[in-house]
């Protein structure tokens, strides 16, 4: 009889190691399906950050930006990191209105004085939007 258990412990030996190999097989594709996640998400988030709101920061209203308004033209601080496609693109989701040109220009932080202490306001882009002659945002409604 103890030659018969041989054969047995072999074949349960073997079963062990198939389960072992199709184990690591399963653990390798759920690595890789979840590194194909992390990349999607990675681009992904730029875009879709509120349908916009996420670029465009607030509109800026100053005496400056309302003459601008007569020349279709709109002022608006945007995040530091975005490009004049993306404000354009952002323009078009959030005021239904596809801009003619996206201008930038990044404000730099103003050394400021607070009694003794000295500080920095912090830097900032605004982006001149110039709109089509029939295309109007409306900005001041809640002003």
């Amino acid at each position: 009889m103890a030659i018969f258990d041989k054969f047995k412990k072999n074949k349960k030996v073997e079963e062990v190691k198939e389960e072992k190999k199709v184990l690591d097989e399963k653990k390798e594709e759920t690595v890789l399906a979840l590194e194909k996640v992390k990349k999607s998400k990675k681009k992904d988030d730029r875009k879709s950050a509120g349908g916009g709101y996420g670029i465009l920061v607030r509109p800026m209203i100053t005496e400056k930006a309302s003459f601008l308004g007569k020349y279709g033209q709109y002022v608006f601080e945007v995040k530091n990191t975005a490009n004049k496609i993306e404000i354009a693109k952002a323009i078009e989701k959030v005021y239904g209105v596809k801009p003619l040109k996206v201008n930038i220009m990044e404000v730099r932080g103003k050394n400021v004085r607070y009694g003794k202490t000295m500080g920095k306001t912090k830097r900032r882009k605004k982006a001149i939007v110039t709109l089509p002659k029939e295309a109007k945002i409306e900005i001041y409604e809640g002003v």
